[in-house]
């Protein structure tokens, strides 16, 4: 039991989620203080108000409806989808293009071989060496 979770922590892609969960809270915050220190006091001087919060508040009986709130949040969302895509997101297709278009060149990339590309390359230079020096092994 403990080695099936051992093998589910260390695995790859919950390591890559936790440090996307980490860095995308870090930039939630970044994004949240230019929003609230900047964006929604200029939204706020156009609807006459401190904040998005308190603009656009439509009072029906005892509820109110606080659009300037939604759109705040709107806002909110798409500055940190924004900054997302552009920090990570665009870099790394554009990386993943740049390792395509040299995979397709025939250019070696930095990724390790297998062993069995390994196991390949040594009977190639056993048998290239066997060649050259005018014998052939017959119980490889």
């Amino acid at each position: 039991m403990l080695k099936g979770f051992r093998d589910f922590i260390t695995r790859g892609n919950v390591i890559d989620l936790a440090v996307a969960v980490v860095i995308g809270a870090a930039f939630t915050a970044v994004v949240n203080a230019i929003v609230d220190g900047l964006i929604n006091p200029l939204i706020g001087l156009v609807f006459n108000a401190q904040s998005l919060d308190e603009a656009m508040i439509v009072t029906v009986g005892e509820a109110d409806f606080r659009f300037g709130a939604v759109l705040g949040a709107i806002i909110t969302f798409l500055a940190v989808a924004v900054v997302v895509y552009f920090v990570f997101v665009f870099p790394m297709n554009t990386f993943r293009e740049h390792q395509a278009a040299k995979a397709a060149a025939g250019v070696p990339t930095d990724e390790p071989l297998t062993e069995a590309e390994l196991l390949t390359q040594i009977r190639d230079l056993l048998a290239e060496q066997g060649a050259a020096s005018g014998r052939r092994r017959t119980d490889v």
